[in-house]
């Protein structure tokens, strides 16, 4: 593996686990003038597994530019993405609290997908992984759904929810990666990270 690398992630629990692998690294996050956010845009159609995969290479790319216009020292750079899924349909961040319940309200009582990808960039090479998991909450009641709002745990969070945090009391099964739900598979992105050794 690699001995230090740039990471292109706000999320901490993402820092967090390649700490827990090992990996010196540190962040390369965009500024205010790049449009981080368009780059997460859902194209009509597209399956989750696809908006993932697609997300996390235009979010690599634009790293990769972002490493070379600053002129920092050359090393790989890892992105990320997670998307929840219930069937077809995609489950983002939520935009406020009210969305925040919308999304818990649906995902109650059901399985649904959690998909995080991984690519890793270094000059021409490029190398993506995605870990797919099956997560299945209890029922919720409108209390507990609004009290797990109330919280503050579901924004910023794919599917409005964390998995390492309180909806850990709402999730009765998950067949996968527990890193990958969080955010970062780690066993894909040590596979990933050997190639680049």
């Amino acid at each position: 593996m690699p001995p230090y690398l740039y990471l292109a992630s706000q999320s901490p629990r993402r820092s967090q686990l390649l700490t827990q692998l090992g990996v010196e690294h540190e962040l390369l996050l965009a500024t205010a003038e790049e449009d981080a956010e368009s780059l997460e845009e859902h194209i009509e159609g597209e399956s989750p597994g696809d908006y993932v995969q697609r997300v996390t290479g235009l979010k690599l790319h634009a790293a990769l530019k972002r490493l070379q216009l600053r002129g920092l020292p050359l090393a790989p750079v890892l992105c990320a993405d997670t998307t929840v899924a219930l069937g077809n349909t995609i489950y983002a961040k939520p935009v406020d609290a009210e969305d925040a319940v919308r999304m818990l309200r649906a995902l109650a009582g059901q399985t649904h997908v959690v998909l995080t990808a991984v690519a890793i960039g270094w000059g021409d090479q490029i190398e993506q992984a995605c870990s797919v998991s099956d997560v299945t909450f209890a029922a919720m009641s409108e209390a507990e759904i609004h009290a797990y709002v109330a919280s503050g745990e579901p924004m910023g969070k794919a599917g409005a929810y964390a998995v390492q945090g309180g909806a850990g009391a709402f999730i009765s099964r998950i067949n996968g990666s527990y890193t990958g739900i969080m955010g970062l598979p780690l066993y894909e992105t040590a596979q990933l990270l050997k190639k680049f050794a």
